[in-house]
């Protein structure tokens, strides 16, 4: 696992991000940044990640608050979690490592919570990403407005997540490992797709004093000054033209209830994308056909 990766811990913009990065060769490669998905860390990409070490510089972060990154103090209006704040990490990062491997614009696949930080990375800094691969996510302002009792008893953490401090946290901080291991297998998969000792570090990295509460304000940045930002875009008629491809699960939530596609011809008109057969989880249910789809688009 991770064979042809270094880790890191770098401070940007006042947060120490870690991760791994790809180790260098003699030939550059461009640069793809890969962005992790809600209860997990860059480990979630851990069954694609040495076969895009071969054609990429890649870069693996722990978003601010979960993995082993730093845990920034919140905020009444929820701006240290918006989503605008969380793709600015990433600029800054990428300039970081782009300095020291001669590379100024990156490429972008992100899942779940990291995709919704890549679609703000699209919308505030177009010129730095030549191409985006977003894993099972609808717009998050198309998911909120469209919610119905089916949605919300599927994604009840999105609700229950973004209630006043301290009730989530509290019951969360009480198991960790159940919150992780029961939201994560009841999906389609089950825990199936997730080797223990990475399940492990997952519940290890949310029992870090204050990790619950970062991955709770990551959500109730979501459900208010993220969607301000989202209103604002579609307001001001912005458009993502980024190439971008989207890839949902046939038998997960959001292909069901949503037309991905459709949604997101609203706001970048050149999309393209499919589902997988798989889940939520795409990196770890279907590899192969993420690692195929990442090197066919890019």
């Amino acid at each position: 696992m991770f064979e042809a990766y270094t880790e890191f811990a770098t401070t940007v913009g006042g947060v120490e991000i870690a991760g791994r990065i790809s180790r260098p060769t003699e030939d550059p490669k461009p640069a793809l940044l890969l962005l992790h998905g809600h209860p997990e860390s860059h480990l979630m990409w851990h069954r694609v990640a040495d076969r895009l070490a071969e054609h990429y510089t890649v870069v693996m972060p722990d978003l601010r608050g979960y993995g082993s990154s730093g845990i920034p103090a919140s905020d009444p209006e929820h701006q240290a979690y918006s989503k605008r704040t969380m793709a600015l990490d990433q600029v800054l990062l990428m300039q970081h490592f782009g300095a020291e491997r001669g590379f100024r614009q990156f490429a972008v696949c992100a899942h779940d919570r990291g995709a919704r930080v890549a679609h703000r990375l699209l919308a505030d800094h177009p010129d730095l990403v030549t191409a985006a691969i977003l894993l099972d996510i609808a717009p998050t302002l198309d998911m909120y407005e469209s919610t119905d009792r089916a949605f919300a008893e599927a994604y009840f953490h999105w609700f229950f997540l973004i209630q006043p401090r301290p009730l989530p946290e509290s019951l969360i901080e009480a198991n960790p490992r159940a919150y992780i291991e029961n939201l994560m297998g009841s999906r389609y998969a089950g825990l199936a797709p997730f080797p223990r000792d990475v399940l492990d570090q997952y519940v290890a990295a949310l029992s870090r004093p204050g990790a619950v509460h970062a991955m709770c304000e990551d959500y109730r940045a979501s459900s208010t000054i993220d969607l301000e930002h989202d209103r604002h875009d579609r307001a001001s008629k912005l458009q993502i033209g980024t190439p971008l491809r989207v890839l949902w699960g046939q038998h997960g939530v959001v292909g069901k209830q949503f037309d991905p596609l459709a949604l997101w011809r609203e706001v970048a008109p050149t999309v393209t994308g499919r589902a997988l057969d798989a889940g939520h989880y795409l990196p770890e249910e279907a590899p192969a056909d993420v690692v195929d789809e990442i090197l066919s688009f890019l």
